[in-house]
Parts: C-alpha cells; structure tokens; sequence
C-alpha cells in the first residue's frame, strides 16, 4: 500500500505535516508506517528553503525501507551540473540561468561540501521509473519505449552513462530526457512564451496521456496559456506517445499544476501543485487496483 508524493523542492516542514497528516510517525529519526509505504516521484532540491532537511528525510526513508524515491529532473540537471564534461567544462555548463536554479541547494550545503557529495552519489542510485501490478510511478513521462531503454540500466548510474545521456539525438538522450522532463512540442515559427522563470521558449510541454489527433496547441498544452494558437498541432513535430490506450494508473509530478488537486483521468494523477510557489504538497492515498479518485488525495 502506497501513499504517492509529488515534488516537494526543500519545502522539509509541509512534508513533515504531510507525512503525519497521513499517519507517518518518526521513531529514531525515520518516519515510517505499519502498513505503508511512501513513493516519491522526484524534485527534492532546488527553490525551497530546506533543501538539505529534505534530502535527510527522504534518504533516511528509503535506506530504511519505508519509502522509494524516483529521480526528478533536478537530480539529473544537480548531477549535470556537478559532473565534468570530457572536452572541458561540465555536462550542464554553469551558465548564470542553471546558476541560479541550483544556488539555494549549493547554499544549502555551505560549508558541508563532503556531505553534498554524499548526496550526489546517492541520486545516481536513484531508479527513474517505477511498476508494480497496480500503477505506475515516473517524475515527468511514462513512455513505453523510454522505459525499455531504461530497463537496461542495472546499479547506480556511472558518470559516463550520464555522460551519454546528453547526447542530443541519441536513444539514451530521448529517455532520460521525455522521462524527467516530458514530451515538449514546438510551436509554430515566430512563437513563444515566458515561463515562471522568465525564460523566453518556443516548446510546450504536452499532455502525453491524451490522443493529440484533433487537438489543438492551446488544448495539449499543460500550462493554460491564451496566447497559444487554437489551430491542429503538428503531429510530425509530435514524437509518438500512446499513453492513451493504456489502462494501468500512472502518478507523476513535474508540471506546476493550480488549484484544487484532482485526478486528471481515471488513470492519470499528476501530483505537482506548485508547493514551491505558494501552493500545495499532495500525496495520493493508493488503497487498490481500480479507477484513480479525487477523494484520495491529500495534501498541505
């Protein structure tokens, strides 16, 4: 029995609560359950303000076995960014934009340089993906042929397998990145948009659990952006995802959803509700097999 958590970015007090709201007692140190277990999926550090604390409370639950952690894209883009690239710099270059995105958990660690890297080793142990009979469990995008290429990754990730997964155009590239980050779309020649970061793109991400035949660019986008044009998306610029014909549940987190938490289908539950910017930490409560409902969600 799982309780499903989505990102949490250093935000260790709401976690805290969330896990007692949801009957998780700390003995010695480790919050833990009787009877169940949690399942994080990804995006523990960066933007909060208890980076380290959080990194504490996860690691400590999984190496006691009350819980699995997926990586999220900011394990990967940390790793990236702390990981030399062979021709020189390093795998995700430290331009003033990534900078800023890891300075509050390099901050963080001020000081306490060899616990920082005790924590990268331990995000390269992190699995990507997560199945058992019941659902399943990614950061970003579950992608069947993403995730055979990552069923032949055995053991903590290497530096040089890292390495490879950089590597625009090949297959490694394609599942680390729609896995971590999800299916993006280009828009139309001369179009763009700013995202929360201020960051001028002319990709969207994509709602990868719908049919995109039929669908326009404003309608497959996850962000609710007026700006976008309500004409059909190009579906050769598309890459193919038909997680529409599945059946079996899939949790994840990654997209900055609003609002009040809600399954989005009867077998899709995004559990990212911005907690890093005023919003909400949300766990789905998996009792059974069967169609995923509101009513178990939970959150602070």
């Amino acid at each position: 029995m799982f309780d499903i958590i989505g990102d949490i970015h250093g935000h260790a007090d709401e976690l805290e609560l969330l896990l007692k709201k949801l009957d998780y007692t700390k003995k010695k140190g480790v919050y833990s359950h009787p009877e169940r277990k949690v399942l994080f999926v990804g995006d523990y550090i960066d933007r909060g303000p208890k980076i380290r604390e959080t990194l504490e409370i996860v690691k400590s639950m999984t190496d006691n076995e009350s819980a699995i952690a997926l990586m999220g894209n900011h394990e990967y883009n940390a790793l990236c960014f702390d990981i030399k690239h062979p021709s020189g710099g390093h795998l995700r270059p430290h331009l003033i934009k990534n900078i800023d995105q890891h300075y509050k958990t390099l901050k963080a660690f001020h000081g306490n340089q060899d616990e920082f890297k005790d924590y990268l080793t331990w995000l390269k142990s992190l699995p990507l993906y997560y199945e058992n009979e019941q659902f399943r469990a990614v950061h970003a995008c579950w992608n069947e042929d993403n995730i055979h290429v990552l069923k032949s990754i055995s053991g903590q990730l290497s530096d040089q397998l890292i390495y490879e997964s950089t590597i625009e155009g090949t297959i490694m590239f394609r599942a680390f990145d729609q896995t971590l980050k999800g299916i993006e779309l280009k828009l139309p020649d001369g179009m763009s948009w700013e995202d929360h970061e201020k960051n001028k793109r002319q990709e969207i991400r994509t709602r990868w659990w719908e049919n995109p035949r039929n669908m326009s660019y404003r309608d497959i986008s996850v962000e609710n952006l007026a700006q976008l044009p309500d004409i059909p998306v190009n579906l050769n610029d598309l890459p193919t995802s038909d997680y529409y014909h599945s059946n079996k549940p899939v949790f994840f987190g990654h997209y900055w959803l609003k609002g009040t938490p809600e399954v989005l289908k009867e077998n899709v539950c995004c559990l990212d509700y911005s907690i890093a910017k005023g919003g909400k930490l949300v766990a789905y409560r998996f009792q059974e097999a069967g169609l995923l409902e509101t009513k178990n969600l939970v959150y602070i």
